[in-house]
């Protein structure tokens, strides 16, 4: 599989994912609310599940820091907001096309 890695800004509620440092597609997330904002840093995927169920969508990707993951929704009305106890939230269909193009230990950075 290709060198792939994930860059996540905060602020403009945008994943990205890159194959050789070379930009291939862009998603629109949901991020962590203000009293639980989702963790700047540099992080790897840690695990990999298929329909973990209820809030989580149809998958879910866990980082390398305990308790935060990228993951899919049951309502997707929150895509694009500051609302999530953390985590990256993302469309099912979106995160489902993710989940087939990133393996364990894909690097993740998420920035302001």
């Amino acid at each position: 599989m290709p060198n792939r890695s994930i860059v996540i800004h905060t602020a403009r509620r945008q994943l990205e994912l890159y194959e050789e440092n070379r930009l291939i597609r862009q998603y629109p997330i949901a991020v962590g609310k203000g009293a639980t904002p989702t963790p700047h840093g540099r992080y790897t995927i840690a695990t990999k599940t298929l329909y973990p169920g209820g809030l989580f969508g149809s998958r879910w990707m866990g980082l390398s820091i305990p308790h935060y993951g990228i993951h899919g929704t049951n309502n997707p009305s929150s895509i694009g907001q500051a609302v999530s106890k953390g985590c990256i939230r993302m469309h099912n269909h979106d995160v489902e096309h993710l989940f087939q193009r990133v393996e364990i230990r894909t690097s993740v950075i998420i920035q302001p």
